[in-house]
């Protein structure tokens, strides 16, 4: 698997607004409109749109 990399302050600031800490994540993939993220520590994974 491909090492995710650190958010953006947009990012960040967009997934505060979705109630995520932004601590926590990692984006693996910018893919067209979706991010995808990855949980530092369990390796969850979401998709949410890009702001």
């Amino acid at each position: 698997m491909k090492h995710g990399t650190r958010l953006t302050l947009k990012e960040k600031k967009h997934l505060t607004s979705y109630s995520i800490n932004p601590d926590n994540w990692l984006v693996s993939k910018r893919d067209g409109d979706m991010l995808t993220l990855r949980h530092r520590l369990t390796d969850e994974v979401k998709h949410i749109p890009k702001p």
